[in-house]
C-alpha cells in the first residue's frame, strides 16, 4: 500500500517517461539571451498551444461580458435619472398650474347639466349650467384637470394653462373645426316613421 502510483505503473510494465534531451551548450550569439532552438515563452509564461488560445478566448469573452454589463448598468441609471427628472418637471408644472388657476375656476356648485368629453382615453364629465354649456360648446370656456378635479376656465386661462402644462387640458373646443361626419346621419340608420315601440 505504500507504493506510489508511479511505482505501481512501473510494476505493470510501463516505462518511465524519457527525460528531455538538453541542448548542447555551445557558444552564445551576442545579443541573444536564449539558446539556439529554444521556443519563446508565451506571454502568460505557460506553454504555447491550443490551451493558451482557449484561455485567451475565455478572458476576451469575460471582458466583453463585463463591458456589456457595465453599459447596461449605465443605461439603466441614465433612464432612471431621466424618469426622475421628468417626474420632477411634471410636479413643478402642476404646482405652477395650480397657482396660476387660483381663483379663476368657474365651476358652479348648483350646476346640474352633465357635459361629457373624452380625456385620457376615457369618457369624463363636468357639471355646468345652461349658460356655461353654451359657452363651453362655443369654445369660450374650457376644462382643465387639476389633482383629479375638472375645472371650468375661460379660453384665455385655458391658453395660459396649456403653456404651463399641456397634459392638463381636458377639453378645448375649437369652434372653427369642421363638424365630424355623423355616422347615423346616413338614411339607412334613420328610424322608420311606422316603428312601434
Amino acid at each position: 500500500m505504500g507504493n506510489s502510483l508511479r511505482d505501481q505503473l512501473l510494476g505493470l510494465g510501463f516505462k518511465p517517461a524519457p527525460k528531455p534531451a538538453r541542448p548542447a551548450k555551445g557558444p552564445k550569439r551576442p545579443g541573444s539571451s536564449r539558446g539556439a532552438g529554444q521556443q519563446p515563452a508565451s506571454p502568460k509564461g505557460g506553454r504555447k498551444g491550443a490551451g493558451g488560445g482557449r484561455a485567451r478566448e475565455d478572458i476576451d469573452l469575460a471582458k466583453a461580458y463585463a463591458i456589456r454589463a457595465q453599459r447596461e448598468k449605465e443605461e439603466r441609471l441614465r433612464a432612471e435619472r431621466e424618469r426622475q427628472e421628468q417626474v420632477r418637471r411634471r410636479r413643478e408644472a402642476r404646482a405652477k398650474l395650480e397657482a396660476f388657476l387660483q381663483g379663476k375656476v368657474l365651476n358652479d356648485p348648483q350646476a346640474e347639466i352633465a357635459r361629457h368629453f373624452q380625456y385620457g382615453g376615457k369618457i369624463k364629465r363636468i357639471y355646468v349650467n345652461q349658460e356655461q354649456l353654451r359657452a363651453l360648446n362655443a369654445g369660450e370656456l374650457g376644462v382643465v384637470q387639476i389633482n383629479g378635479r375638472y375645472c371650468l376656465v375661460t379660453a384665455a386661462d385655458l391658453a395660459g394653462a396649456e403653456e404651463i402644462f399641456p397634459e392638463a387640458i381636458a377639453l378645448k373646443v375649437d369652434p372653427d373645426a369642421p363638424a365630424e361626419d355623423d355616422a347615423y346621419a346616413d338614411p339607412k340608420y334613420q328610424v322608420p316613421d311606422d316603428l312601434v315601440w
